[in-house]
Order: C-alpha cells, then structure tokens, then sequence
C-alpha cells in the first residue's frame, strides 16, 4: 500500500491471539482502589508486555525497523515500542490516544459504563449483544459523518465469530490502567511522529491527543473536526495522507 508492507496482527487477549480467559473476570471496584491506594494490582499483562510482543513479532518476522501506527490502546502500546526501542521504530503516528496525564479530563461516566457494562451472550441472545455493541459504537462516534449502523451490525458479527472472550476487555483495561503517566517516555521519541485526534471524541477527549503531541519532541498534531473515537471510512484518505507523509519524513 503506497510502497509500504501493512502488517496487522491481533494484539494478545482478542482475535486469534494467545488469551488469558484462565484469570478470573476483573473487579472495576477492585481495581480503582487498588490504584488509589498506590497498589499493583494482580493483572496479567501490561501495555509493556504487548509493546514487548510487537517488538517480538518484528524478530520473528526477521524486520529489523518498521514504521508503527497504534490506534486508541494500540496508540499506547506503538507510543512505548518508540521510547523502549528507539532502534526498531522508523515513525510513530499516535491515532485517538492519551499520554496517561493523570491531570487529563477523564472519560465521562456514562461512556466508561457502557463500556464495562458487561454484555448479553451473543451465542444466546445475539439481538441483545449486537444492540449493546452498537449503541456503545453510536455514543463514541463522531458526528459529521453518517453511523452506518448495518456495517457494524456485520463487523461486530465477524469479530465475534473470529473469537468471543468476554473478559478480555477488562484485562486490557486494567493494562491501560496501570501504565501510568507515559510522558517522561514520550520525551525521549526522537523519530518522527504524528498524533491524530477526533475533535468529538468522548472517550479520550482532544486535551489527550494534544497533551501527547506536546510531550512528544516534534510531533505534529492533526485535530480531525467531525471525528470521534471511530474511523468512518470518509477519512481514510486523510489518514492515509498523515501517516505517508509521517513516514516519508524518516
């Protein structure tokens, strides 16, 4: 695609990756008094492991740098390959991320509900599931571009039947939880970058985006008006541009 090799992988716990159903459902209480209390919580993984397991991939791929874009918790993870292993990471684009600032504006109530609210079973009550999925999917989508609810009605479906391990997402909760403020990180990425944001996203508000940008020596900052926590396929080009542009620098 544009002269670059596209590797996409499922990151542990989803897809068709290694997963930990073995540990018990996370406690959201639990876990919030843990890190009150400056405790470590007891979780599988952190966002070091999975940045580990990129790196990893790119061995066992025989790659010895590549150009990294992480979305969302994937933005997290792409954010630490780039500060712990400065000599496998060419660019960096950062896309609807945070910095880990726990000064930040905070995820409102309602979005954090839906989205630990645990769904009905879609293999019992699949009318059930796919409506708790695609309202969470409507209340985090931006608002400039049409939410074509059949699209993700049959992407949820496919994820679903590609894998289905309900707890999963609170492990990966948990991992974000516990990565704490990531800038004294971000200060030490030396490559190009590019941090792009939703101006509507509700579940890492623009300040998140910005606050990375500005920790990041460099880095362009791209606000994307109409944009939420999603992707519409209207902006793929504009995407596409930035993280070319972002990868030609280096």
């Amino acid at each position: 695609m544009r002269g670059f090799h596209v590797i996409r992988y499922d990151n542990r716990d989803v897809g068709c990756s290694t997963h930990f159903s073995q540990y018990p459902t996370l406690d959201f209480d639990a876990l919030a008094t843990a890190l009150m209390s400056g405790k470590r919580p007891d979780i599988p993984y952190t966002l070091n492991d999975m940045s580990n397991d990129a790196i990893g991939l790119l061995d066992a791929l025989s790659i010895d740098r590549a150009h990294f874009v992480g979305r969302s918790m994937g933005g997290m993870i792409a954010q630490i390959a780039a500060s712990e292993y400065p000599e496998r990471v060419l660019s960096l684009t950062s896309i609807m991320s945070s910095s880990g600032n726990p000064t930040l504006p905070q995820t409102s109530p309602d979005v954090m509900a839906m989205m630990t609210k645990p769904a009905p079973n879609p293999f019992e009550d699949e009318a059930g599931f796919l409506a708790h999925s695609v309202s969470f999917a409507k209340r985090i989508a931006g608002t400039s571009y049409p939410f074509e609810e059949d699209a993700y009605r049959a992407l949820i479906l496919e994820e679903v039947q590609r894998a289905y391990d309900p707890g999963s997402i609170g492990r990966q909760i948990a991992a974000i939880a516990v990565s704490g403020d990531r800038r004294p990180r971000l200060a030490t990425i030396k490559v190009p970058t590019l941090v792009i944001h939703g101006v509507d996203d509700p579940l890492f508000v623009p300040a998140c985006g910005e606050d990375t940008a500005s920790a990041i020596p460099g880095a362009e900052l791209m606000l994307v008006d109409g944009m939420g926590h999603d992707l519409p396929h209207q902006l793929y080009k504009v995407i596409a541009d930035g993280i070319e542009r972002t990868a030609r620098r280096n």
